[in-house]
């Protein structure tokens, strides 16, 4: 049997080596932009079961809405639909089979980014 000493050895080696790519972060964003969006959902779907329960429980729900927290929010809501849009067009763009290279990758990702920062102030900007 082999002697094995398990005991010196890292779980992990390869987190202790590995330097986090700009594609895996950015589909890492994705999920996680993803998951924020339903968070956003809900305190929509909240605001309008408010509005049709009663006016004393909808002043409580649109003061949340309203309140700082309410509007860092939706800003942060608008920035992940523009960067989950954008990066659902790029997971379009890589399952044609195209943009598959690291150098068409990171431009990809950096247009995720890029673009999705520069359509969340358009939008504010116009509303």
């Amino acid at each position: 049997m082999a002697d094995v000493n398990r005991g010196n050895r890292p779980l992990s080696p390869h987190l202790q080596i590995y330097r986090p790519q700009l594609t895996s972060i950015t589909s890492i964003l994705t999920r996680i932009t993803g998951n924020a969006l339903i968070v956003a959902s809900i305190l929509i779907v909240w605001w309008f079961l408010a509005a049709a329960t009663g006016p004393d429980y909808f002043a409580v729900a649109d003061g949340v809405l309203r309140s700082w927290f309410g509007k860092l929010v939706f800003f942060g809501s608008v920035w992940a639909v523009w960067y989950h849009f954008l990066a659902g067009i790029r997971h379009l763009i890589y399952d044609s089979g195209r943009g598959l290279d690291i150098e068409t990758a990171e431009k990809l990702g950096w247009t995720c980014i890029i673009g999705s920062v520069l359509l969340t102030v358009i939008t504010f900007v116009i509303l």
